[in-house]
C-alpha cells in the first residue's frame, strides 16, 4: 500500500509503498477513502522534535477485524480518528475510535463532519448559549469553526459573528453563507457589539480581544492547541469567565448522542460541512499548504 511519511522535522513528505497492516486486537482494518487533514497534524509535522504517523480523522470500508471487535465486520462503512498511519490506502483503527458511516453519506461528508462537528458542538455546549444570545467564532472559515458557526444559528443564537485570519476574496462571503451575520478579521479595530460567548479556535494572542469582545458576564470557550493566557483583571472588571474545552475529559456516553444529533443536522439539511479541497496522496504537501496559509474554506481532505 502506499503512505505519506517525512523523516524530519519540516518534511518534506513523500510517498513510500509498505505492506498491508494486519488488524490487531480490537482493531479494524479499513480501506481509507477520505482522510481529513487538520492543523494539529500540519504542527506536528513543523514542530514535533521526532517524526510521527501522520495520523487522524479517515473514513472507508472495514475490509477485516481483529481478534474482539464486536461493533463491525468487513464490509461496514467507518469513520475514526486513527493514531497510527492514517495518510495512507489502508489504516488501522481501534473499535472504541469508530463510528459507522449512514448510508446516505460519502466518505467525504463524514470526515468534514463527524470530528469537526464533535469538536464544535463540544465547545458550543460548553458555552452554555441559552436562546437569543449573541455568538462570536473564531477560525470561522476553518474545519471546526464552519461547523460551529452553522451550529450557533441552529442553537438559537440571535447574531452570529464570524471572525477570521483576513477578509480575503471570498472568505467572507463564504463565512457568511454559513449564516454568520457580520465577518471580521483579527486585526479590526472594532469588533463590533459585544457577545455573550465566544468559541474561540486559535488562542494566544487573540485571546485579548476575544475576551474584550464579550460583554458582562460573557463565557469564552478555548479549545485550540495554540495556547495564550488571560489576565485575571480582565476577566473580573466585566464578571467574564474561560472554559476549557477539550473531547478527551468528556464522557464518552455523549460523543455518540453528538454523533446522533450531527448526522440528524446533515440529514435533514441543517449542517452543511464544505470541503476546500480534495487532494491526492502525493499531493499532501499541498493539502498542508492550505491550512498553513489560513485560506482553507471549510474542510481539507486527502483522497487515496
Amino acid at each position: 500500500m502506499r503512505r505519506v511519511r517525512y523523516e524530519h522535522t519540516g518534511g518534506p513528505l513523500f510517498l513510500e509503498d509498505v505492506p498491508v497492516p494486519a488488524a490487531g486486537p480490537g482493531e479494524l482494518l479499513v480501506r481509507t477513502e477520505a482522510i481529513g487533514v487538520t492543523l494539529p497534524v500540519v504542527r506536528k509535522v513543523t514542530e514535533a522534535a521526532e517524526p510521527i504517523p501522520l495520523g487522524g480523522e479517515i473514513a472507508g470500508e472495514v475490509v477485516a477485524v481483529g481478534a474482539g471487535v464486536t461493533r463491525f465486520a468487513a464490509g461496514d462503512r467507518v469513520t475514526g480518528l486513527c493514531f497510527g498511519h492514517g495518510y495512507a490506502d489502508h489504516a488501522l483503527l481501534n473499535e472504541t475510535m469508530a463510528s459507522p458511516v449512514p448510508a446516505a453519506a460519502s466518505a467525504v461528508d463524514a470526515v468534514a463532519l463527524v470530528r469537526g462537528g464533535l469538536v464544535a458542538l463540544g465547545a458550543l455546549k460548553a458555552a452554555r448559549p441559552a436562546p437569543g444570545e449573541a455568538a462570536l467564532i473564531t477560525g470561522a472559515a476553518s474545519g471546526v469553526g464552519h461547523l460551529a458557526v452553522q451550529l450557533a444559528g441552529l442553537q438559537g443564537a440571535s447574531r452570529v459573528v464570524g471572525a477570521v485570519s483576513a477578509l480575503a476574496p471570498g472568505k467572507a462571503e463564504f463565512v457568511r453563507g454559513l449564516g454568520a451575520d457580520e465577518v471580521i478579521a483579527y486585526d479590526s479595530e472594532d469588533w463590533g457589539e459585544p457577545v455573550d460567548y465566544v468559541l474561540d479556535a486559535v488562542g494566544g494572542g487573540l485571546l485579548t480581544p476575544a475576551v474584550a469582545a464579550l460583554a458582562p458576564g460573557g463565557r469564552l470557550v478555548a479549545y485550540s492547541s495554540g495556547g495564550g493566557s488571560v489576565r485575571a483583571y480582565d476577566l473580573l472588571v466585566g464578571a467574564k469567565s474561560v472554559i476549557g474545552f477539550q473531547m478527551a475529559r468528556n464522557e464518552p456516553g455523549r460523543y455518540e448522542r453528538w454523533r446522533e444529533e450531527l448526522w440528524r443536522l446533515f440529514a435533514e439539511g441543517a449542517l452543511r460541512p464544505a470541503v476546500h479541497g480534495e487532494f491526492a496522496l502525493e499531493d499532501a504537501a499541498r493539502a498542508h499548504a492550505a491550512i498553513e496559509s489560513r485560506s482553507n474554506l471549510g474542510k481539507v481532505v486527502l483522497r487515496p
